[in-house]
């Protein structure tokens, strides 16, 4: 009977292990998706307001990112609005399930 007990609460606890494996996996990714599109944006931040990606509404994709063994798609939008240039960079992943993280600065000519 104490077997039976012992082993009941040991899969419960194989579970768990599981699902914590999970969540660290996403959360790598997350860390490393999130740092790209940091990086990127703070150099789209510092190009000169004069560079021609900034003249227009457009999107531009970026070279597919590998980290880690993960495949990392990256694009950016330039929005104008006046004198206001919206950049949205944005970096998407699959790893089971589709996963997406966006940053947005604004910059003033």
């Amino acid at each position: 009977m104490g077997l039976v007990i012992l082993a009941i609460g040991l899969l419960g606890i194989a579970g768990m292990q599981v699902t914590s494996v999970k969540g660290n996996f996403f959360s790598k990714n997350l860390t490393q998706a999130s740092f790209v599109a940091q990086d990127r944006l703070e150099y789209l931040k510092n190009l000169p307001i004069s560079n021609p990606i900034f003249q227009s509404t457009a999107t531009y994709t970026e070279p597919q990112a590998d980290i880690s063994g993960q495949k990392f798609n990256r694009s950016y939008t330039i929005t104008l609005n006046g004198t206001l240039r919206t950049i949205t960079y944005t970096v998407t992943w699959y790893d089971g399930v589709d996963h997406r993280v966006s940053y947005k600065t604004i910059r003033s000519i």
